[in-house]
């Protein structure tokens, strides 16, 4: 065999990986949208398919089910989010800066995946060892800590009000997750467009850490 024939051969494996590559990123890009959309329940491999500009046949040949490639995106935005937290808990900033950050970065990115909360409710309601094991490999388990720490000095030095670090880390976790996992309610009750939701939201990112540090310092 001939080191040119070699040296072809090569390339043409690379060009199909580099191919196959950018048409994977295609359908995970076009199941975003879908799924920003449509929600979990109501997208259909037709739609991300016709979205991704390809057939059904190669869609279901990357990603046999819309579960499988449902998960694959949650785990990609998850494996960016929670490392970002924890470089958040675990860095030199003042409490009530990490409590700004926090709110920023988390709403954020479920502004970006708004289908997130629901999906991660339902994964660890069937199976939640199997989904904490799977979501939480390498660095992308949180780390809390130092932040729960960080609040137990405070409340020491007197800087902020006798408050439990779990309850305060469970509140700002709540109050920025609950309005996307009650999306529907709210803008069924309050009338509230697309465009008005991610207004308000974008809002809660200055308005629950002001909440929460006006709660707790003396």
């Amino acid at each position: 065999m001939s080191d040119l024939f070699i040296f072809v051969n090569h390339l043409v494996k690379m060009s199909k990986a580099i191919k196959d590559k950018s048409t994977e990123e295609r359908i995970l890009n076009a199941a975003k949208q879908i799924f920003v959309v449509k929600g979990m329940a109501g997208a259909r491999m037709q739609d991300i398919a016709d979205q991704a500009g390809i057939n059904k046949a190669l869609l279901h040949y990357y990603f046999k089910n819309k579960e499988k490639l449902f998960e694959t995106i949650f785990l990609e935005a998850a494996q960016k989010l929670f490392p970002r937290i924890n470089e958040i808990f675990n860095s030199d900033q003042p409490l009530f800066e990490k409590i700004e950050s926090f709110c920023d970065e988390y709403i954020t990115m479920v502004m970006e995946n708004p289908y997130l909360p629901l999906f991660v409710l339902n994964e660890i309601n069937q199976d939640p060892e199997y989904f904490m094991k799977k979501v939480w490999s390498g660095n992308a388990k949180p780390h809390p800590e130092k932040f729960l720490k960080q609040i137990e000095i405070e409340v020491k030095k007197g800087k902020i009000k006798n408050i439990s670090p779990l309850h305060l880390l469970m509140n700002l976790i709540s109050m920025t997750i609950f309005p996307f996992v009650g999306k529907p309610m709210f803008q069924k009750n309050m009338s509230l467009d697309e465009l008005q939701f991610r207004s308000v939201m974008e809002q809660r990112k200055k308005e629950i850490p002001r909440f929460i540090i006006d709660a707790i310092k003396k």
